[in-house]
């Protein structure tokens, strides 16, 4: 126990390190004593020191990509770590069910259709509901293992809706729309503002708040089902809860971020070595693990480069040597 308050520690501190650096970082350098005080002057009346272009930097630019990164990888972490447990194998990721692929299609649909960034942005979230609503739906019709059903079901409508976006960037403007629709199905929060902070924080949050008091429900859902029924626990409605909550962060971070791959699969093992697989932990320093490792990519991705890499390279260049070296060496993460 007192090693992992000892992690938790760790990881709330180097949080907040990655958290001040981050707005150091970019074209526009900002020294950290001059950082301190434009953010202690929001709280505390302190003598204005700094001009108007570092404060417009600070609030209207660097704050709102960094609490977006926070909140996109601690949701995808969340809720690959929560399907992981629901469906008993460590390969699955939060767009099993669909709602990435759906929330793909949906974005290229309004970037065809030339639709603004808010159009963009609930068109998909919109469409990643509807995947997994889809899923669903079909699913209970059918009369076989309801995890079974579901990734099976899930991967199908995911094929569709990818089939679905394939079309619309054969048929889409060369010059205009496809690059544009491309750019977003790599992943990145460039552009990011605070409004799209604000549209997405409640449908993340009313995921994450149901799964983190629940969250010793999931130790007994990962379990086989006659011991879970045994132990007391209605599955049916847990999943059910289950897949609402991580439909809603996973459609939210999508619609503002583009697809990011790899989050959902590799933090919930990170997290699984350092803690263990009791979920009544590894929640909370799942959302830890991925805030920071979405704020980091980030700030490679828009430092080392004059061009922003998109972060879903980024990503998956990272993600695949971690599967590999997991595959290699059997880590506890892979044994559950």
């Amino acid at each position: 126990m007192k090693n992992i308050v000892n992690i938790r520690r760790f990881l709330w501190g180097l949080l907040i390190f990655v958290f001040l650096l981050s707005f150091a970082i970019g074209r526009y350098p900002i020294d950290m004593e001059t950082l301190i005080k434009v953010l202690l002057s929001k709280v505390f009346t302190i003598d204005k020191t700094w001009s108007d272009t570092v404060e417009t930097i600070v609030f209207r630019v660097r704050l709102p990509r960094i609490l977006a990164a926070m909140l996109v990888g601690g949701s995808l972490s969340l809720s690959g770590a929560v399907y992981q447990g629901m469906f008993k194998n460590p390969l699955v990721s939060p767009d099993i069910l669909g709602v990435s692929a759906g929330a793909a299609f949906g974005a290229a649909l309004a970037i065809f259709l030339s639709f603004n960034t808010v159009g963009i942005q609930i068109s998909a979230f919109l469409f990643g509901i509807l995947g997994v609503a889809l899923v669903y739906l079909i699913s209970i019709k059918v009369k076989e293992d309801p995890l079974i059903s579901l990734v099976i079901i899930g991967i199908l409508v995911g094929s569709i809706f990818t089939s679905l976006t394939s079309i619309i960037k054969y048929i889409a403007d060369t010059e205009d729309k496809l690059p544009t629709i491309t750019f977003w199905l790599m992943g990145s929060l460039s552009g990011i503002l605070p409004k799209d902070v604000k549209r997405v924080f409640v449908p993340i949050l009313v995921g994450i708040v149901p799964l983190y008091l629940l969250r010793w429900k999931l130790n007994v859902l990962s379990l086989d089902e006659d011991e879970a029924k045994t132990l007391g626990l209605d599955t049916g409605r847990t999943r059910i809860i289950v897949i609402i909550c991580s439909t809603l962060m996973t459609a939210a971070s999508v619609s503002i971020s583009g697809v990011i791959g790899w989050i959902g699969l590799v933090i919930p093992h990170l997290g699984r070595i350092l803690v263990g697989p009791d979920y009544r932990i590894l929640v909370p320093i799942t959302i830890l693990l991925g805030s920071t490792y979405l704020l980091i990519i980030d700030n490679i991705a828009r430092a080392f480069t004059t061009v922003e890499i998109p972060l879903g390279i980024l990503t998956s260049l990272i993600g695949a040597p971690f599967f590999i070296f997991l595959l290699l060496n059997k880590g506890r993460s892979w044994n559950r």
